[in-house]
C-alpha cells in the first residue's frame, strides 16, 4: 500500500529494489542491464517469512530481535557466528501471498542465511493495514530492526523509521484505511 521497500532505497545508500517474480540467482536479482553482480549467497541473509519454532531453545534465543534459524525453523545454537560477516540482506516485499510466491519461485533463497525478526511491538501501520499475524511488521520495519542488530546501532532503526512514521501519519490524516478491514466491519 505505502511501498516501504521503495522508502528504504531512499534511506539506504546500497539498497535496491528488484521487481519481478523469479531470478536465476542472487547475482541475477541485482542485474542492471547486462551487468550481473558477483555475490556469495553464503554471505547474505534473507528475512525469512516464518517465525522461529516454539520450544525451550527458541524461547531462550528469541529474546533477541533477530534470530538466525536453520531449514527446520529451529534457532541456530551459535547466533553470534550466524549473524556475523553478512555482506547483505534480502527482504521479500509485497503482501503475504506475494512474498510466499517469491520464496517458492526462487530456490536460491534457501542458500542464504535465514533470519527471523522478532518485533518488540505491533507494526507502525496500525489501522492502515491488516496484518496476517500479530507479530507481522512492514518490510521497512523488519529491515530497520535487522540492520540495527547487525550493525549494533539502535540509531539505525530510528533513522529508518522516522520517514515511515511521517508517511503513516500523513496517510492516516488523508483518511487512507485498510479496505479489507473496512469491508469486514460493514458486514
Amino acid at each position: 500500500m505505502l511501498g516501504t521497500a521503495r522508502l528504504l532505497t531512499r534511506s539506504l545508500a546500497d539498497a535496491c529494489v528488484s521487481v519481478g517474480l523469479s531470478w536465476r540467482n542472487l547475482g541475477h536479482a541485482f542485474e542492471k542491464g547486462n551487468e550481473q553482480r558477483l555475490v556469495d549467497p553464503r554471505q547474505w541473509g534473507v528475512l525469512y517469512l516464518g517465525a522461529a519454532k516454539p520450544g525451550d531453545k527458541a524461547r531462550r534465543l528469541c529474546k533477541d530481535p533477530l534470530v538466525a534459524i536453520d531449514r527446520n525453523g529451529e534457532p541456530l545454537v551459535d547466533q553470534s557466528s550466524a549473524l556475523t560477516g553478512l555482506q547483505g540482506l534480502v527482504a521479500l516485499d509485497g503482501n503475504w501471498a506475494q512474498a510466499k510466491a517469491l520464496w517458492w519461485r526462487n530456490a536460491w533463497l534457501t542458500r542464504l542465511r535465514r533470519l527471523v525478526v522478532v518485533p518488540d511491538g505491533p507494526s507502525l501501520y496500525g489501522g492502515l493495514r491488516r496484518e496476517a499475524r500479530s507479530d507481522a511488521v512492514s518490510t521497512l520495519e523488519a529491515v530497520a530492526l535487522a540492520l540495527s542488530v547487525l550493525e549494533r546501532d539502535a540509531t539505525v532503526r530510528e533513522r529508518l523509521l522516522g520517514p515511515f512514521r511521517e508517511l503513516v501519519k500523513r496517510a492516516g490524516a488523508a483518511g487512507i484505511r485498510d479496505s479489507k478491514r473496512d469491508r469486514r466491519s460493514r458486514r
